[in-house]
This record gives structure tokens, sequence and C-alpha cells, in this order.
């Protein structure tokens, strides 16, 4: 059987095929952007000009121990999952033993009133999430975890 490359005819490359879509996304993106600068670039800038003082303002009452907080742990979450992970490849172990100390610690450090019944839901809760997450995503979906 002879390929022709007729018009009803498609050669496909499938060792560089994955790259057409996402080259297609950017553009559309770039132009829906350029598309939303023309339509509304100076009510964008005046708002942005307009609300610099009050913004300023609103940075000053953030409430700097959570915010410090939340950044550490988030640091502190990535470079656990690595870690771990790298000692038990392609399990999601990394994730699995990371995500139980994050969402503990991460709910703690955003409890108001911390009594009994909050510690135990948050001790329920930071061990099954990541646990129900981990075995439907990487047992029975094959998704690969970090």
């Amino acid at each position: 059987m002879e390929q022709g490359t007729g018009f009803l005819q498609v050669a496909i490359d499938f060792p560089s095929s994955h790259h057409f879509f996402p080259s297609i996304m950017h553009w559309v993106l770039l132009g829906l952007a350029v598309l939303i600068a023309i339509v509304h670039g100076r009510e964008i800038a005046h708002n942005t000009r307009a609300n610099w003082a009050a913004r300023r303002a609103s940075f000053a009452k953030v409430d700097k121990l959570r915010l410090g907080g939340t950044l550490v742990l988030l640091l502190g979450y990535f470079l656990g999952m690595n870690w771990i992970g790298a000692m038990f490849p392609n399990q999601g172990f990394g994730f699995l033993f990371v995500s139980m100390p994050f969402m503990f610690l991460l709910s703690l450090l955003y409890v108001h009133a911390l009594d009994g019944k909050k510690l135990a839901l948050l001790s329920v809760t930071s061990i099954g999430a990541p646990l129900i997450v981990w075995y439907v995503l990487g047992r029975l979906f094959w998704i690969t975890l970090p």
C-alpha cells in the first residue's frame, strides 16, 4: 500500500506530535491576553494605580505568623516529598508520608480555638485524606505520585 500526501491523507510524526497542542494553547492564551489588554487596558491601569495605597495598607494587616508558617511548611512539603520519594521510588510514599504531617501542621496553624474534639478531627483528617487520595490515584488509577 502506497502512502501519498494527498488532500485526504494525514501524516503524523509521532515523536513530536505531542508538541502541537501546547503550542496552539500558548498562542490562543497570548491572543486572549492581548485582546483583554486592548479592551480593558485603561480600566486595569486605572484600578491598579487607584488601589495601590489601599493594597499597601492592607498588607500591613497580614497575619505574618500564618503567612510565614505556610511558606515554611510548603517548602518543607516539597523538599520532603522529593527526599522520601527518592528513598521509595515510584510508589507514591513521598506524597503519602509527607502529606500527613503537612496537613496536620497546616491545620494547626489555621485553627482558631483548639480543643480535644478539633484535635481528633484534625488527626483523622490528616491521616485519612492523604491515604484515600494515595490509594485512589496511585493504586486504582495508576497515576504516578511523588
